[in-house]
């Protein structure tokens, strides 16, 4: 890769970044419940871009660049275990165990839309 790449990672993975704090924190302000919404919405939201990503066949410099450095950066499984952690040592465990399942099926199924429309476009 060149010195180009490497720039670019760096500052997508930044904005990546920069976009999930974001969309959690304006979550987390308007909604105050079991789950935690903005992490879900981070990684459901992410899970149909990547889909999207793999749907379109994107390679090379432009896969490293959308789905490595912007995606990677902007979902966050170390948060959403994390925030599982919490709702589960908190005596919540079947939030937990919703957050897990929820999670998952919507993940999934995100990505499987956005496959399909990436491969449609």
């Amino acid at each position: 890769m060149s010195a180009w790449v490497w720039i670019a990672v760096a500052l997508l993975g930044g904005i990546g970044a920069c976009a999930r704090f974001l969309l959690i924190s304006l979550i987390a302000t308007r909604h105050s419940g079991n789950l935690p919404l903005g992490v879900l919405a981070v990684n459901v939201s992410g899970s149909l871009l990547l889909g999207l990503v793999a749907g379109l066949a994107l390679s090379g410099d432009a896969l490293v660049l959308s789905a490595t450095a912007t995606l990677g950066s902007y979902t966050t499984f170390s948060t959403w275990m994390l925030e599982t952690q919490r709702l589960g040592h908190g005596g919540r465990v079947r939030a937990a165990v919703l957050n897990v399942v929820v999670s998952v099926a919507l993940g999934v199924a995100a990505v499987a839309l956005g496959r399909t429309v990436g491969a449609w476009l």
